[in-house]
């Protein structure tokens, strides 16, 4: 199921954008899709088919490890993936054909392709040297603090592996709770809790958000 095509919204995250129409696709949501940029229309991905939460619009069945992601191209203005890119793997292989795919190098490109120019990537994952990235037996793809280089500017490392977006690195920093980060959380809160994280020395993840980079339509 594919939604309308959107009217022209501002970019998410910077305080002006007063549209009614922006659009928040969260993945790997569960019955509790996410919508850190506080979007008026929200979207949800799920492996489960036929869920249903209360104020989204829906939430679409696919296998993101297989499948591409189900929405056209430049339908949202922002993505989010909490606990969910660790699930995806790196390296699958294919027995029946003898070759082998890059799941992860993929769900990269369908982010990029979904969102709209100048869109928001906003990711929450384990981090690499915590117990939390390994005590799941379905944790198979370790995000670290350099991660990013291949899939931003300058040096968009992915590229050799069939990359084929471009994103800007706009912030990325540990975490202990995983939402003390998000962009539509109240001044005070946020600044209280990065506080907290950074007296205890207890952050367990990682927070990344990214801005698509692409041509305007």
């Amino acid at each position: 199921m594919n939604p309308p095509s959107p009217a022209t919204a501002d970019r998410p995250g910077t305080g002006s954008d007063t549209s009614t129409q922006r659009r928040h696709l969260d993945l790997g949501c569960g019955t509790r899709p996410r919508n850190p940029y506080a979007a008026p229309l929200l979207y949800g991905i799920d492996i489960r088919s036929g869920l249903q939460a209360p104020g989204v619009q829906a939430i679409v069945a696919a296998n993101l490890a297989l499948q591409a992601i189900p929405f056209a191209d430049a339908q949202f203005d922002s993505v989010s993936a909490y606990d969910f890119i660790e699930h995806i793997p790196r390296v699958a292989l294919d027995v029946a054909s003898g070759s082998s795919r890059l799941p992860f190098i993929e769900l990269m490109n369908e982010i990029w392709r979904v969102l709209k120019p100048d869109g928001r990537l906003y990711a929450v994952t384990p981090l690499f040297d915590h117990e939390k990235m390994w005590r799941d037996p379905t944790h198979v793809n370790p995000i670290t603090p350099k991660t990013w280089r291949y899939f931003c500017r300058p040096e968009l490392g992915a590229r050799m592996y069939g990359f084929k977006g471009e994103f800007e690195q706009l912030r990325q920093t540990r975490c202990r709770f995983k939402r003390d980060y998000e962009p539509a959380r109240p001044a005070l809160g946020g600044w209280l809790a990065r506080g907290a994280d950074r007296l205890t020395g207890q952050a367990a993840h990682l927070v990344w958000e990214w801005r698509a980079l692409k041509p305007p339509h």
